[in-house]
């Protein structure tokens, strides 16, 4: 299954293959999952995602680098043959690390020797050279791990998976009223312990939906489904789309 928020999946699989693993339960309650990508491409091809609100560590050439939350449309060109390794961290996952709010990160990339000193030099080279890249980089993190998850950053993990599992909240004020808390509140949660707003979590999750269904390849009612993905009308999620991704869902569905 491509990853979700992935655009284009079927053209991306013609050059590059993607494996998630889990992690330990130690790391569990930071990480959500490790992903290794590996691509071939003949011809510069640029990876275009629509970004989760989460922060990854990347094992990358030609350093390793922490990316926030990536409010805008990602794209990554690959050029030749290469691989890297990801740390994908839950929604508030990465706040231990940090030394102020993660929306300090947001649309940016950053060396994570600033977070993990400069022996996270010597792990980048043993995991891009490892025949379990994953494992290695586990092996890493482990070790610098808070002795004890912060109670508050699984709270707002829990909270993001609520907003975006549930497709009938569609405004920051019902989804803070589902929460038992105040607008302001739920704000500076998620600007401390995310990197994105509440609105902007609610809106990528709708994006995701009709990038995905788009993807399918069938005949869609564009309009149905902005009602069912809570948008007033179809205009509404057409500028929603268009204004992420830089084409309208139609266009972007059209083979």
């Amino acid at each position: 299954m491509s990853p979700r928020g992935l655009l284009h999946p079927d053209e991306s699989a013609l050059f590059v293959e993607t494996a998630t693993h889990e992690p330990a339960p130690e790391a569990a309650p930071f990480v959500e999952f490790y992903w290794h990508v590996r691509w071939h491409a003949p011809e510069p091809h640029d990876t275009k995602v629509l970004a989760h609100p989460n922060v990854h560590l990347v094992f990358e050439e030609p350093e390793p680098l922490v990316y926030g939350v990536d409010r805008g449309l990602f794209v990554r060109r690959l050029e030749g043959e290469g691989h890297a390794l990801g740390i994908k961290f839950r929604p508030g996952g990465f706040r231990s690390f940090a030394d102020g709010p993660i929306i300090d990160l947001a649309d940016r990339h950053v060396p994570a020797s600033q977070f993990f000193g400069p022996e996270i030099a010597e792990a980048h080279r043993a995991v891009l050279d490892a025949g379990d890249p994953a494992a290695e980089a586990e092996a890493f993190l482990l070790p610098r791990l808070p002795a004890k998850p912060d109670p508050l950053a699984e709270e707002v993990a829990e909270m993001v998976k609520r907003i975006t599992d549930d497709p009938s909240l569609t405004r920051v004020a019902e989804a803070a009223r589902t929460l038992n808390m105040s607008t302001r509140t739920l704000q500076r949660l998620f600007a401390e312990y995310v990197g994105a707003s509440p609105k902007w979590v609610l809106r990528r999750a709708r994006l995701h939906e009709a990038a995905a269904r788009a993807d399918q390849g069938t005949t869609i009612d564009w309009a149905v489904l902005a009602a069912d993905l809570g948008y007033s009308d179809q205009s509404h999620l057409t500028r929603d789309f268009t204004a992420a991704v830089g084409t309208s869902p139609a266009a972007y569905a059209r083979p």
